[in-house]
C-alpha cells in the first residue's frame, strides 16, 4: 500500500489520533475524546470529518444509524509520510540532521536514548524495526 494521502491539517491529525488508538468510532465518540483536551463541538468534528472523508483520510461506514468512521492509512504510514515529507522539506533529505534537531527540542531521557540505541541497532541488523 503506496497510497499517498493529503497532508492532514492539525486538527485532522487530532481527529486521526482518537481513531487510531479507538478503532472505528462515531462523530460523538470522536468528540467526547477531543473536549478532554480541549473544547471542540460535536457540529465542528463532524464537518471536520466530512471534509477528512472527502479527502480520504478517513472511510464512512453508513450502515448505521450513527455513521462509523475509520483511518483510511494506518497510523506508522501516516507518520512515515509526514515525516518523509519534513525530511525532504526542512532537513535537505538528512535524518542525522532532523534525529539530532528532534532531540535537541525536547531533551531525551536515558530511557529514550537507550531505547533509540536499541531500535538504531536493530535497524542496522535487520533494515527495519
Amino acid at each position: 500500500m503506496n497510497k499517498r494521502i493529503p497532508r492532514p491539517t492539525d486538527a485532522e491529525l487530532e481527529i486521526l489520533q482518537v481513531l487510531w488508538q479507538r478503532g472505528p468510532s462515531t462523530v460523538r465518540e470522536v468528540q467526547e475524546e477531543l473536549i478532554q483536551n480541549r473544547q471542540t463541538g460535536y457540529t465542528t468534528v463532524l464537518k471536520l470529518m466530512q471534509i477528512m472523508t472527502e479527502k480520504g483520510l478517513v472511510e464512512r461506514d453508513q450502515t448505521q444509524r450513527a455513521h462509523v468512521y475509520r483511518a483510511c492509512m494506518p497510523q506508522d504510514l501516516t507518520q512515515r509520510q509526514l515525516i518523509g515529507d519534513l525530511l525532504e522539506k526542512a532537513f535537505e533529505g538528512s535524518a542525522a540532521k532532523l534525529v539530532m534537531q528532534a532531540l535537541e527540542a525536547k531533551k531525551a531521557s536515558s530511557d529514550d536514548l537507550s531505547e533509540i540505541r536499541k531500535l538504531l541497532d536493530e535497524y542496522e541488523r535487520t533494515g527495519r524495526r
